[in-house]
């Protein structure tokens, strides 16, 4: 079961056209080598969906912290992870910490279905 992650900013807004409407057939996931970049990500500015990337604060070393993408809401344009000839850094993580993997890998090692659309939102 995955926890549910209180996403703090920075984070991403959305270019406000893109939306999720199926799953995906990959996912942006961030690896370890996240470094948050200090606080002012890279990748967040490329992601075209709002709150698909978002900032989780390393509560034992603050204030630092890393980028998570939440993936009921990716929707796999890997944009976030963008990189021109030769590996030069255009767009995206130039530390090449952010993944794509096979979506049916990802609901495997979690053991969770994604839907094609984004959960709706309650109030609360």
């Amino acid at each position: 079961m995955i926890s549910i992650i209180d996403k703090h900013w920075p984070m991403s807004v959305g270019d406000g056209k893109a939306t999720r409407k199926k799953k995906p057939k990959i996912l942006a996931i961030t690896t370890d080598c996240c470094t948050g970049c200090a606080g002012s990500p890279a990748c967040i500015e490329y992601c075209p969906i709002e709150a698909c990337m978002f900032w989780v604060p390393d509560e034992d070393h603050p204030p630092f912290g890393r980028i998570e993408v939440d993936p009921n809401l990716c929707i796999g344009c890997q944009k976030c992870i963008s990189k021109g000839p030769e590996g030069a850094f255009l767009d995206g993580c130039p530390w090449d910490a952010i993944e794509m993997v096979p979506t049916d890998d990802w609901e495997a090692a979690h053991e969770v279905t994604l839907s094609d659309s984004p959960p709706a939102l309650t109030a609360g």
